[in-house]
């Protein structure tokens, strides 16, 4: 666990400093020398707009009523609440995965928060700025229970549906090929699709990460003839992020993000967050914006993360009422827990 704390630490003082200056963002658009922050302009319009997915149940999903809910929606409505002191001022833009980095980059929606994998190339060559990690995932495989596939190996001259355009696709041949395995991938450009297949019976199996295996998994018409293999593909680090070359914007998401974390690690929650006002630790009156001026160094009112705990509350609250043991999946945390339970959450400090 010292290792995982000590790597924690690193990567978030790597994500600090991804940022070009603070003032070089176009109004709209990927950044430009000369031109305004991006939190100019989502704070004179008035509202955040967010990149979803909306078909992943515990994530981002729409339903009937055109209610969003999930994980990734939270932390849209986190940032929103921070800027705004209201949760609600976010507009939703559904994305799918090959279209999702030319939204940002063209500045149709202001970040993204939609099962996104952070990896050295939409880091670097894709223009992409990737905050902390809000799940830790790995890719999975899902097989019907009587179909008798137990490993990879049992696909050969087999069919497996992957949503194109996705570290899965990519992923999944690596795997493939690695063993040896020839297979016949069937690509969709949406997640919809891909599992409308799979459940027709036109691919034996599909590969995703496995939190969007489960979720997809009880949409089903009969979930329990449904199986995941025990195999892991892949590391899978999913995450908001923002367009490159605009720190001043990545670092309101960035911090609104590490924010959710120390909030629980703080122990301060939704329903208890006003009795930590007025608190005798310097830590959380900064943390509360009660002292120093950590909010408005960043364009923000000191108290934007007293508005997100608020709103919004910590990220263990977001994660159980989503994911954990208030919603139907009932996942535990693992990976996705604090460091200080074994997990790999570490926000750095708020000073």
């Amino acid at each position: 666990m010292k290792k995982w704390g000590f790597l924690g630490l690193a990567a978030a003082l790597t994500l600090a400093a991804c940022g070009g200056s603070t003032d070089t963002a176009s109004d709209g658009g990927p950044g430009t020398s000369g031109g305004a922050s991006r939190l100019q302009t989502v704070l004179s319009r008035g509202q955040l707009i967010c990149g979803v997915d909306g078909g992943i149940p515990g994530f981002s999903f729409v339903d009937e009523s055109g209610a969003y809910s999930g994980l990734d929606v939270e932390v849209c409505r986190a940032v929103a609440a921070a800027l705004f002191d209201d949760p609600n001022a976010v507009e939703f833009r559904r994305l799918d995965s090959t279209e999702r980095f030319t939204a940002l980059s063209g500045g149709e929606v202001d970040m993204l928060s939609r099962n996104t994998t952070w990896t050295i190339s939409r880091d670097t060559s894709v223009g992409m700025e990737f905050a902390p990690t809000t799940f830790y995932d790995g890719q999975g495989m899902m097989v019907r229970v009587d179909s008798g596939i137990t490993d990879l190996e049992d696909f050969a001259g087999r069919a497996v549906c992957v949503e194109t355009g996705t570290t899965t696709e990519l992923n999944l041949t690596d795997q493939m090929r690695r063993l040896g395995v020839e297979f016949e991938p069937v690509v969709f450009q949406d997640a919809d699709a891909a599992y409308a297949a799979y459940d027709e019976g036109r691919c034996e199996g599909i590969t995703s990460d496995k939190s969007q295996l489960i979720a997809r998994r009880s949409t089903l018409p009969n979930p329990d003839e449904h199986t995941l293999l025990e195999v892991t593909m892949s590391k899978e680090p999913l995450g908001p992020l923002t367009v490159n070359n605009d720190s001043a914007w990545f670092d309101v998401v960035k911090w609104v993000t590490f924010g959710l974390i120390q909030a629980e690690e703080f122990g301060i929650t939704s329903e208890n967050v006003e009795e930590f006002l007025g608190s005798d630790d310097p830590n959380i009156a900064r943390f509360l914006g009660e002292e120093g001026t950590l909010g408005t160094d960043m364009g923000l009112p000191n108290d934007f993360m007293y508005r997100v705990v608020t709103h919004v509350g910590n990220y263990g609250e977001i994660y159980e009422r989503n994911l954990g043991s208030e919603s139907e999946f009932n996942l535990e945390r693992g990976l996705n827990d604090l460091w200080t339970n074994g997990g790999l959450l570490y926000a750095p400090p708020f000073r």
